[in-house]
């Protein structure tokens, strides 16, 4: 009686997984790893990339769009621009004129993102190049808005540059809505009133919207808002949800400076004078040093600007200093000069460097 051939196998032969030592197997996968390594691939499961800030999720019904003030100078632009923020992004003055570049506030809130357009003032008579372009970027801002703002002060009766802007927005905002932000009104006597802002309405009878406010004290801002936001269409985001203006740090510095100037300078100074930013950087001690040049029209303005013994230019450099600190929130070291720079509003090259194209 023969027996079956029976299998036999050695312990070598057949090992269970479970019985794979550790340091074995983490050998193993080192190994792996090494090779895949060398050749491009990889075992670990590489993570998903976080969601840039234009392809996160906005909420259903999230409205979006540019908003651009239009009005003649020393209207209040700049200050309904701060206040509809809450925030400062444009210097102000008293002065005409203040604003000389197109400057953008952004807002950024769950439910919308609006983009407001601070522009120069647009007047009927510009005497400079500098003036001929400050109305061009003005006009240029029309087309490129979904809303305008037709900013008005109705302490005053209509003038011939509010006639002349009503007259751009016909043809230039025909499909855009137009509201009239009907600025000043704590300057106005409620027997007035009612008339004086028939004569403005009377300029664009089409007006889509309009507004009593006064931006200097908020009076009815945040009710001009919420208008503003019935006629902003839906649409997606523009800016990261932390950019509040598309300014740089440079130009920001240059607004702030020529803002103190605008405060103690007088007659023709503030007009006359720019500021070019030649130096913006954090030195080692965490100190932000900051070199401006201030440029004048003429010899005799220069004594002007710098003052007995450095007095007025010392003035102009503590206040500025005090608000760039506050922007920058660090310690700023500001080195200021004056020059005088002739006929400059005329001169191509210069307003090139000062960034109008």
């Amino acid at each position: 009686m023969t027996s079956e051939p029976t299998e036999h196998k050695n312990a070598e032969d057949e090992v269970s997984p479970d019985e794979v030592s550790p340091e074995v197997d983490a050998q193993t996968k080192a190994l792996i790893e090494d090779f895949l390594g060398s050749t491009g691939g990889s075992t670990v499961a590489e993570s998903e990339p976080e969601p840039t800030w234009h392809e996160q999720a906005l909420p259903e019904g999230h409205k979006s769009g540019f908003v651009a003030l239009i009005g003649r100078p020393n209207v209040g632009k700049s200050t309904l621009i701060n206040a509809l923020l809450g925030r400062k992004v444009a210097i102000v003055s008293r002065k005409p004129q203040t604003t000389r570049n197109r400057i953008m506030g952004i807002q950024t809130q769950p439910q919308h993102q609006l983009i407001f357009i601070d522009t120069p003032g647009i007047h009927t008579k510009p005497r400079y190049r500098l003036n001929k372009k400050m109305i061009e970027q003005a006009i240029a801002s029309i087309p490129d808005a979904d809303l305008i703002l037709f900013v008005v002060d109705v302490s005053a009766p209509p003038q011939d540059a509010d006639r002349r802007i009503a007259q751009l927005l016909s043809e230039k905002a025909t499909k855009r809505p137009v509201i009239f932000a009907l600025n000043k009104m704590d300057k106005l006597s409620l027997e007035y009133a009612e008339k004086r802002i028939e004569n403005y309405w009377e300029l664009l009878p089409n007006y889509a919207d309009s507004m009593p406010v006064s931006a200097l004290h908020g009076t009815n801002v945040q009710k001009l808002h919420t208008h503003i936001l019935d006629h902003i269409p839906e649409g997606p985001r523009y800016y990261p949800d932390e950019q509040i203006t598309d300014q740089t740090e440079w130009q920001i510095a240059g607004e702030l400076i020529r803002e103190a100037m605008l405060r103690y300078t007088h007659q023709e100074i503030p007009h006359a004078a720019a500021v070019l930013v030649e130096d913006f950087q954090k030195r080692d001690n965490g100190v932000t040093y900051i070199g401006a040049r201030i440029w004048v029209e003429r010899e005799s303005q220069k004594p002007i600007v710098i003052g007995k013994k450095g007095s007025m230019l010392k003035r102009i450099g503590t206040t500025a200093r005090k608000e760039l600190e506050r922007f920058i929130g660090g310690k700023v070291y500001l080195d200021l000069w004056v020059k005088v720079q002739p006929k400059w509003r005329d001169h191509e090259a210069r307003l090139q460097e000062l960034g109008f194209k």
